[in-house]
Order: C-alpha cells, then sequence, then structure tokens
C-alpha cells in the first residue's frame, strides 16, 4: 500500500482501494512490474501478460469468477505507452463488479481518463488490485 501512496496513485487515481486479489503484471514473459518501478518504453513494447490468481486476464469485463479472461469482453486494447516529456505513471486497476450480469461501459477516449468517475458511472465500488510503473521517453544515449 505504501508505494501506492507515496507514488500518489491513492489520491490522484483512485480515492482507496480493498486489496483483496493477487495480480501480477509481466513483460516479455520475464519483467514483473513493481510498483513505482521506472521501465523504458522498449520494455513495455508489446502487450503485457496480467495474472489474476493465476489466471490470464487482458482488459476484459464479465469474468466469471472460476474462469479465465476468454470468457470476459475486451474493453479497450493495449496501446503502446510514448511518453515525448517528463515522467508518466502507467496504473493498472482490478475493480470487481458488484453485480452479475452487470453492463460496464467503455471510456468513451483515453485522453483525460478519470478512473474515479468511470467506476462511479459504472457502479464497480473500490479496486481489489492495484499495480504502477512509471515511465519516460528513452534518449539516444540510452537506447544504445
Amino acid at each position: 500500500m505504501e508505494p501506492l501512496i507515496v507514488g500518489r496513485v491513492v489520491g490522484e487515481v483512485v480515492e482507496m482501494l480493498n486489496p483483496s486479489v493477487r495480480m501480477t503484471v509481466t513483460y516479455n514473459s520475464n519483467k514483473q512490474v513493481s510498483n513505482g518501478h521506472d521501465l523504458m518504453p522498449a520494455l513495455v513494447a508489446s502487450r503485457p501478460r496480467v495474472d489474476i490468481g493465476g489466471d490470464d486476464l487482458r482488459m476484459v469485463t464479465d469474468i466469471p469468477g472460476t474462469t479465465d479472461a476468454s470468457f470476459g469482453k475486451e474493453m479497450v486494447s493495449y496501446e503502446v505507452p510514448r511518453p515525448v516529456v517528463g515522467i508518466h505513471r502507467f496504473v493498472f486497476i482490478m475493480f470487481k463488479q458488484t453485480r452479475e450480469r452487470q453492463t460496464v461501459r467503455a471510456p468513451s477516449s483515453r485522453e483525460c481518463f478519470n478512473t474515479k468517475k468511470f467506476s462511479q458511472d459504472n457502479g464497480l465500488g473500490l479496486p481489489v488490485a492495484v499495480i504502477y510503473f512509471n515511465c519516460q521517453r528513452e534518449t539516444a544515449a540510452r537506447r544504445r
């Protein structure tokens, strides 16, 4: 919880959370994301593997609790981080849907996306898992 507070994920991205589900995010089959770590754009260029309790998950909804992501509905596809200036924070958030057959509407845009509003609009409640990393533009010297 402390890295999420220090990184201002709690407060800016989510109000609070109820960490009750294990979630891991792994890039390129071997680089597991840890809260607050810096990852270069080249490392996060391909879609990560997201494991929740051992099952693979993309950005999907309506996943029955005893199955994997292939039974869900993909809402938003992965987009490669391309920070131009400064350090950017990328956050993976998992909500537990509060009702069976709950309709979750996809956001209209990634630009100015507001997690708190998305949760309120879809009646999702507190997040059950959150992981984030920082990413910044690679300079020519770093890419070599």
